[in-house]
């Protein structure tokens, strides 16, 4: 088979693989479709060290080629979801009610990571059962394969931010992860959503996804219009969704005293991450932050799968390239770049 892989830091390609077995526990994929990540920069650019022919990608959906022997809940030919995040589910972490983590700090993040990722013919999928999906028939491929990062990471951002109904949220980012954060807070009832972006292309799907005002941090100071417009008070959640040291200053600096600091972002260089000492009220402001892995697993990916059969959320409006697979090669200098104005690059597979 073909896979998209890393050869070394820096250096990407196509080349050939033997197609991979299923363990009994696991099953594999033929790909039918996959979106490019940003995390998929950040790795060949060395982000989690250096990999030799590690194949890429991490978000893809597909229909069951092979299963082993203990699988009882998949078919070949089942079309299906694949979360981002397939942890080990006997793991300390996952039973101790963190079901992203799998030992380490990347926890369940396998795909490009320790283990093979789905820019390939097929792939492989550890734990089977507990971490597919079956696509429902009025959700196009195209369209779940948003499920298995964009929408979980996204939400995980509005989740973990504690936001209460009517409450004040900021969204540091409208890029793919940052939009559905907005689209999540939206989802969990907050009355004032502030998305912050300087891109026009992007600040429009925001208002889209249910961004009630916009912040421009190329044109004004966002501390200061954020405050504004929540008159002096702060937000009640602010959500971080680049992974930048600036942007994590500033949602300390956003945050109300009592309130939550949400962080999805990958911060893919930099020994540190800085925390301002007086907004932070020297560490008496009650200012919770938050952090999180990609939520994986069966579960979720059901139940995200479920917002888009019920047409409360359309991701594909993200989608702004679409290549075929072997045209990888450009579909990732595109992503890479950021080129044409690109938000999200689907990959398909014929």
């Amino acid at each position: 088979m073909q896979a998209f892989v890393m050869r070394e830091i820096g250096q990407v390609g196509l080349m050939d693989k033997p197609v991979p077995r299923p363990g009994p526990l696991d099953a594999v994929i033929r790909t039918t479709a996959a979106l490019i990540c940003t995390s998929d920069s950040h790795t060949v650019q060395g982000g989690i060290g250096p990999r030799e022919n590690l194949t890429l990608g991490h978000e893809g959906v597909g229909v069951v080629h092979e299963v082993g022997d203990e699988v009882t809940a998949f078919r070949p030919g089942d079309r299906v979801l694949v979360g981002a995040i397939t942890p080990d589910w006997g793991d300390l972490a996952s039973q101790n009610g963190h079901p992203s983590q799998s030992g380490g700090p990347l926890g369940g993040f396998k795909f490009a990571n320790s283990k093979d990722g789905v820019f390939a013919e097929y792939f492989h999928v550890n734990e089977a059962d507990a971490n597919l999906a079956k696509i429902p028939d009025g959700v196009p491929d195209e369209m779940a394969v948003y499920c298995a990062d964009m929408l979980s990471t996204g939400f995980m951002g509005a989740e973990n931010g504690n936001i209460p109904i009517g409450g004040t949220v900021a969204v540091l980012a409208q890029g793919p992860v940052g939009l559905m954060a907005t689209a999540g807070a939206k989802l969990r009832g907050a009355g004032l959503v502030i998305g912050v972006e300087s891109v026009p292309s992007r600040q429009k799907l925001a208002r889209d996804y249910g961004a009630d005002e916009i912040v421009d941090f190329t044109t004004e100071d966002v501390v200061e219009r954020v405050l504004d417009l929540t008159q002096g008070q702060g937000v009640d959640t602010a959500i971080e969704a680049l992974g930048a040291d600036v942007t994590f200053q500033t949602a300390i600096k956003i945050t109300r005293p009592g309130g939550t600091v949400s962080n999805t972002g990958y911060y893919g260089e930099g020994e540190f991450v800085r925390i301002p000492r007086i907004e932070w009220g020297v560490g008496m402001a009650d200012k919770t932050i938050t952090t999180g892995l990609c939520p994986g697993g069966r579960l979720r990916m059901e139940r995200l799968l479920r917002v888009l059969e019920s047409k409360r959320l359309d991701p594909t409006h993200m989608t702004t390239h679409t290549f075929r697979f072997d045209e990888m090669e450009r579909a990732f200098e595109v992503s890479d770049k950021k080129l044409d104005d690109m938000v999200k690059v689907l990959i398909t597979f014929s």
